[in-house]
C-alpha cells in the first residue's frame, strides 16, 4: 500500500482487489495460515496459471499476500494477521461458514517426519513455531528465509549439548524456514536443525522407522519436549 495516499484512495484499492471473485477465493484459501503454490491457487480460483499469477501481483502490490520463495517453488501466503482479520470480518458480513483445510498426508508421516536431516511434519512445524516464540530465532541477513540464533537461544540450545558457534563453522546454511509440504506453513532447515534432530534421536525423543522417513514420539520425548519448550500446552 501507498502511504502516501488517501486513506479513502487506499482502502477503495484494496477493496477492489479483494472484491474480484477470483482473487476472494485466493485469499479465503490463505486464511489458514498455510502456504500454497501459484499453481495450487490458480485451480482454488478457477483461473489459469498465468492468470492467477496476475491475481497474486496485485494482491501482493497492495500488501494482502506475500511470496517465500524456497528452491524452485515459490509460495504465497497472507501478509499478516491484519488481512485475516479483514477477510474474517468481511465473512461475518456475508455470512455462510467455509470449509477447512484437511491435508492428504498419510497420519504417520503428517505428525512427525524427517525432511533429508531435519524434523518435518506438525512436530516440526511446532518446534520452528516454540523456537520463535521464545525468542530464540531472529531474522538472519538477506532474502533467503533465513534465521539467526539469539543469545536466548544459544544459551537454551546449550543446555542440549549444541554448540552454536561450532554450527556456525559448518560448510552449509546455518537455520532457515522451510515451507513443511504437509502443514504448507515453515518449519525449521539448516545445520541448527540438524543439530535438533540429532539430540532428538540420540535421547530418544523419538525414534526413526526402518522403512520410511516417519519419527514416532516417545512419551518421554513428549515429556522432554514439553517441558524444555512449552510444546504441547
Amino acid at each position: 500500500m501507498n502511504v502516501e495516499q488517501h486513506p479513502d484512495t487506499a482502502v477503495s484499492a484494496i477493496a477492489a482487489a479483494i472484491g474480484e471473485p477470483a482473487r476472494a477465493r485466493i485469499l479465503y484459501c490463505l486464511v489458514d495460515g498455510r502456504a500454497r503454490t501459484s499453481t495450487e491457487l490458480a485451480v482454488v480460483a478457477d483461473v489459469t496459471p498465468s492468470t492467477a499469477s496476475v491475481h497474486l501481483q496485485r494482491l501482493k502490490t497492495q500488501r494482502l499476500v506475500k511470496v517465500f520463495a524456497q528452491g524452485k517453488h515459490r509460495y504465497y501466503s497472507l501478509e499478516g494477521a491484519n488481512v485475516a482479520r479483514a477477510l474474517e470480518a468481511l465473512s461475518v458480513l456475508a455470512g455462510g461458514r467455509r470449509e477447512a483445510f484437511v491435508p492428504n498426508t498419510p497420519n504417520r508421516l503428517r505428525a512427525a517426519r524427517t525432511c533429508y536431516d531435519h524434523i518435518a511434519g506438525s512436530l516440526g512445524v511446532s518446534l520452528h513455531d516454540r523456537f520463535n516464540a521464545l525468542g530464540w530465532l531472529s531474522a538472519g541477513t538477506g532474502t533467503d528465509n533465513a534465521y539467526d540464533v539469539t543469545p536466548a537461544g544459544a544459551k537454551a540450545l546449550e543446555t542440549l549439548g549444541i554448540d552454536i558457534e561450532e554450527i556456525r563453522a559448518l560448510r552449509r546454511r546455518f537455520a532457515y524456514a522451510c515451507v513443511d509440504w504437509s502443514e504448507r506453513r515453515p518449519h525449521m532447515g539448516g545445520a541448527v536443525a540438524a543439530a535438533v534432530l540429532n539430540v532428538a534421536l540420540k535421547r530418544r525423543w523419538v525414534i526413526q522407522d526402518l522403512d520410511s522417513r516417519a519419527l514416532t514420539i516417545t512419551r518421554g520425548g513428549q515429556r522432554e519436549m514439553r517441558a524444555r519448550f512449552g510444546l504441547g500446552d
